[in-house]
C-alpha cells in the first residue's frame, strides 16, 4: 500500500541541520504514526511521503517555507519582568503560555532589571533541514480516525505548538534540555510568511496582535 490521503503511516526519522547537527530523531521503539492528509504533518514532509510504501527509506531537504517557516522578528518581544512574579527565571527557560489560539511556548532570551525578552519563534524557524525517513508501516485509516482527524495508536508525536499571541506564561523546561529534538516531529503553519513548527500540524491566520500580557505561572516539567 502506498501513502496517500486517508492512510496512516508509521515513520522513523532523523532530522539534521545543514551543518550535520542532529535536531530531531525518533527512538527505536517509538516511531511516529500520522494520519495523512489531515494537517498532522508539515506540508513539505507530507508531500514528500506521497506514493511511498512500507520499507522505503529516503532523504529530503526542506526549506523553511516547507517546514517551520522563516524566522519572524515580530515574535521577539519585551515584556514586564513582573509578569513572572516571584519565579526564578533564566535565559533559555521555555514557558508555556495561554493564548487565544491555545498553548504556545516562548523562550527567554534576555533578562533585565525590569523587562524580559522572549522569543515565540519555533527553535528551527529559518533553518534548512535534512530529513532521513524510514516508512515502517502503511495502512488504511479507520472511519473513526478520519472523523477525529488523527491516528489512534500508541506511538505519538509530542506536541508543542507555538501560537504566537500575548498571554500568561507557565514554566515548561529549559530550551537546551531537549536540544530541540522533540520539536522536529510536529508542524505549525501561519498564513502569509509567518509559518512554523513534521508530525503535528496547526494552522491559523496571520494574527500577531498586540494583546495584553498577564501573570506568568510556573509549572514543573519532568
Amino acid at each position: 500500500m502506498n501513502i496517500t490521503k486517508d492512510t496512516v503511516a508509521t515513520l522513523s526519522y532523523t532530522v539534521t541541520e545543514t551543518n550535520g547537527q542532529v535536531v530531531g530523531r525518533t527512538q527505536p521503539d517509538e516511531p511516529v504514526t500520522a494520519l495523512i492528509g489531515h494537517g498532522f504533518l508539515i506540508k513539505g514532509l507530507e508531500k514528500a511521503l506521497e506514493g511511498h510504501k512500507k520499507g522505503d527509506e529516503f532523504a529530503i531537504q526542506l526549506e523553511p517555507k516547507d517546514s517551520y517557516g522563516e524566522y519572524d522578528k515580530n515574535l521577539v518581544q519585551t515584556i514586564d519582568r513582573a509578569m513572572f512574579g516571584d519565579f526564578e527565571i533564566a535565559v533559555g527557560n521555555v514557558f508555556e503560555a495561554d493564548s487565544e489560539h491555545g498553548p504556545m511556548a516562548v523562550v527567554i532570551k534576555e533578562i533585565n532589571d525590569k523587562t524580559v525578552v522572549v522569543d515565540g519563534n519555533h527553535p528551527l524557524a529559518g533553518k534548512i533541514l535534512n530529513f532521513l525517513i524510514v516508512v515502517e508501516d502503511v495502512r488504511e485509516a479507520t472511519p473513526e480516525e478520519i472523523k477525529h482527524g488523527h491516528a489512534h495508536v500508541g506511538g505519538h508525536c509530542p506536541s508543542e505548538d507555538h501560537d504566537h499571541e500575548h498571554c500568561s506564561c507557565h514554566h515548561h523546561h529549559d530550551e537546551d534540555e531537549h536540544d530541540h529534538e522533540h520539536h522536529c516531529c510536529h508542524g505549525h503553519h501561519h498564513d502569509d510568511d509567518h509559518e512554523h513548527h513534521c508530525c503535528h500540524g496547526h494552522h491559523h491566520d496571520d494574527e500577531h496582535e498586540q494583546g495584553e500580557h498577564h501573570c506568568c505561572h510556573k509549572h514543573s516539567h519532568e
